[in-house]
């Protein structure tokens, strides 16, 4: 599948990477080419190519979008998606950790208000980009899940098939009014790592009794 990356910073490159070796096409969605990001991604991953912005949504089949949120409205206001999956990766994150929308909404609802003609997903944001690079656990029987969020039944099965060759099992939260809650679970992981010190190397299952 033709996937492209808005954004191919730790998060972006880890997915785009991890993808790449599985099979997929990944495009590097950005307007100048000689951006420091595009050049770091490209000498780690020379598989990659590079086309505009647009150009990249128009070929791609999906679309992933891995930047910081607080750039998202201006740069996704200006792009066509027609209808195409749009994988939010992204977290409102303010000061102090906390949430940046002041938990009103949630970033991806916003993602889609600034994105009308695409099919929203929230993916890939309840971990660290540490479990993008290598999703695996092998001492366990379970896979790690991803929790996903969307309006669109057909857009979050194919999201599904990515969360697989990603190594993850999928859990459908619902729509995407619920990605407020993940972006939550995004926070409780941030502050455990990246300020109070917890190691990164873990992830959530999902336990069903039948």
């Amino acid at each position: 599948m033709k996937l492209a990356f808005i954004g191919i910073g730790n998060v972006g490159f880890a997915i785009a990477n991890n993808l790449q070796k599985k099979g997929h096409d990944i495009i590097i969605a950005n307007n100048d080419e000689n951006s420091e990001t595009v050049k770091k991604a490209l000498k780690q991953n020379a598989n990659f190519s590079v086309k505009s912005t647009q150009e990249a949504i128009d070929e791609a089949e999906m679309v992933f979008l891995a930047t910081p949120f607080q750039v998202n409205e201006e740069i996704l206001r200006s792009l066509k998606f027609n209808r195409k999956t749009l994988v939010d990766c992204t977290n409102p994150v303010g000061i102090g950790i906390s949430h940046g929308l002041k938990s009103e909404i949630s970033g991806s609802e916003k993602v889609q208000e600034w994105t009308p003609d695409a099919k929203v997903v929230k993916a890939f944001t309840i971990y660290g980009f540490e479990n993008f690079i290598d999703s695996s656990y092998p001492n366990y029987t379970v896979k790690p899940v991803m929790m996903i969020a969307g309006n669109d039944a057909e857009a979050k099965n194919s999201v599904s098939k990515i969360n697989s060759d990603m190594g993850y099992d999928t859990l459908d939260t619902g729509k995407l009014d619920q990605a407020l809650h993940l972006e939550h679970m995004t926070l409780l992981w941030v502050k455990m790592v990246r300020r109070d010190g917890h190691h990164p190397n873990f992830v959530w299952a999902y336990l069903e009794k039948q």
